[in-house]
């Protein structure tokens, strides 16, 4: 099972990990917050919808989701790596969506950025794993 600490490591995961309400997740800088987990009704599968601050430069180290990540840039500047793309340079207005299980990462420009993120993933799996 993904723990808090192992789990900060991983993530874009923008909202990043089965962590309660609105407990916050950290790695060296980056402070993702969870603002909403919801049940869907008749499966299994939760929505996990979270907010992440990057300092300048930091990195997103690459990992993946069990399920779909969608997510829009509110501030800030980065560079997405997804595994089969060609990179994507992100800016403010900017939205990504990545399927499951695809490896990806981030590095953050020079600039905070502010990342809103939903997940749409299996209940019982960790919301995101090193890859």
């Amino acid at each position: 099972m993904l723990t808090r600490r192992r789990f900060a490591g991983c993530a874009l995961c923008a909202g990043l990990g089965l962590i309660a309400g609105e407990a916050a997740a950290q790695a060296p800088g980056i402070t993702r917050t969870i603002l909403k987990r919801t049940e869907l009704p008749s499966t299994d599968y939760v929505s996990v919808l979270a907010r992440a601050e990057i300092a300048p430069g930091a990195l997103v180290a690459r990992h993946t989701h069990p399920g779909i990540e969608s997510s829009y840039v509110l501030s800030g500047r980065a560079m997405l790596t997804v595994a089969g793309r060609e990179d994507q340079a992100l800016a403010p207005g900017d939205s990504f969506q990545i399927p499951p299980l695809v490896p990806h990462s981030a590095r953050n420009g020079d600039a905070p950025s502010v990342i809103l993120t939903n997940y749409v993933v299996e209940k019982d799996k960790p919301l995101a794993s090193p890859a």
